[in-house]
């Protein structure tokens, strides 16, 4: 069929021929060079752009411009994209300024912002580039911006956190621990009572607050088979407040000796202080394990301590260094167990519920062990 177009006739060589050929039926190139092959290869062959249209899927615009581009530049340069401008050299210079950059912070540059996003870095880039004597610059695009930045590589719109050790005994602290711990494994793995001998008891004792006594405000529903596979429980909810959980983890049977309070103050402390005095023989040495929180170490407990001579020694954790405190496996089992999902109907019914799920655990207890000593021959 003729066509009716004014454009001219796209005359091929045979290589062209061969080349469009094998390139329309190529199953590894990409999709668009194989569509721009076709296109030329129906231009050739005779038929109409409403035609090539249909067979190609592309728009009138798109087949137009790979047609008149190959009849005004060839074939070679009708299958490649048109490269819009120059795009001009980057300097050395010009990337590292752009690396300085994301090295700052933008409220440092006058911006309310923290931290830079990658949109936020490229126009501040256009908009200083030649002022800072980076001209190459002055049209760089964010995709530019970010290759500059992935070769280094560096994320200035992302945050890491860190925690700085502000110990300066942190080594020496660990250590110490870490002789603990493996002074408990040797006594549990014993023949013998060592305990008993050593008379020294180890306990694990951190806090755990802010659990939050949370109420539903409509009954959850029970999982329906075939219908509903999970618990469905409204999304609203009421507060009662929250407490915290003071706990003793024996390492040596896996006892817990804990409380449940409002706050976690001195006074508190001491309560589990006490508990544990009379939990344990009274000519045994009760050695802790703990961090230094205020409570731990006010004037009022150290007063309680000093009516106790002899009864209780410290072993504390570094600073920043709860992660050492092995009681903290426990506030973890706890999470994953009776603490996951709960709801209560009041701060008491936390309270209870707390103290159900730990003489949970002590029906069944389980020794937590220290297991990674390798700074010990470090």
């Amino acid at each position: 069929m003729a066509r009716k177009s004014t454009r001219s006739k796209l005359v091929l060589t045979p290589e062209e021929v061969i080349l469009l050929d094998q390139l329309r039926r190529s199953r590894t190139a990409s999709q668009r060079d194989v569509q721009r092959a076709q296109v030329l290869w129906f231009y050739h062959a005779g038929e109409n752009i409403a035609a090539i249209m249909k067979a190609v899927g592309m728009t009138r615009k798109s087949v137009s411009k790979w047609i008149n581009k190959a009849l005004t530049m060839g074939v070679a340069a009708g299958l490649r994209d048109t490269p819009h401008g120059s795009t001009p050299t980057l300097t050395e210079q010009a990337k590292a300024w752009v690396v300085h950059l994301a090295c700052s912070k933008p409220k440092d540059l006058g911006y309310a912002a923290e931290v830079w996003s990658r949109q936020a870095l490229a126009q501040h880039v256009r908009k200083h580039a030649k002022a800072e004597g980076h001209p190459s610059l002055a049209r760089a695009s964010k995709a530019t911006v970010q290759r500059i930045l992935a070769a280094q590589p560096l994320q200035p719109h992302k945050v890491t956190y860190y925690l700085q050790r502000r110990d300066p005994a942190f080594e020496s602290k660990m250590r110490d621990l870490l002789v603990v711990y493996q002074e408990v494994a040797l006594q549990n793995e014993s023949p013998t009572s060592a305990v008993a001998t050593d008379k020294v008891i180890t306990v694990s004792v951190d806090e755990k607050p802010g659990v939050q006594a949370i109420a539903n405000t409509a009954p959850d529903l029970p999982p329906v088979p075939g219908k509903h596979p999970t618990i469905a429980r409204d999304y609203e909810y009421k507060r009662h407040g929250t407490c915290s959980i003071l706990a003793a983890l024996d390492l040596h049977t896996g006892h817990v000796t804990a409380r449940v309070e409002r706050r976690h103050r001195s006074r508190e402390f001491i309560a589990l202080l006490k508990d544990l005095d009379a939990y344990y023989p009274s000519d045994y040495t009760i050695r802790i394990v703990l961090d230094n929180h205020s409570a731990h170490i006010s004037k009022e407990t150290q007063a309680f301590l000093a009516t106790r001579p002899n009864r209780f020694k410290y072993v504390h954790t570094p600073t920043h260094g709860s992660w050492l405190n092995i009681v903290e496996t426990l506030f973890g089992k706890m999470a994953r167990s009776f603490l996951r999902h709960i709801r209560v109907g009041s701060w008491e019914e936390l309270r209870d519920r707390i103290l159900k799920g730990i003489a949970e655990i002590n029906e069944a207890p389980v020794v937590h062990r220290w297991k990674k000593f390798e700074a010990l021959s470090a």
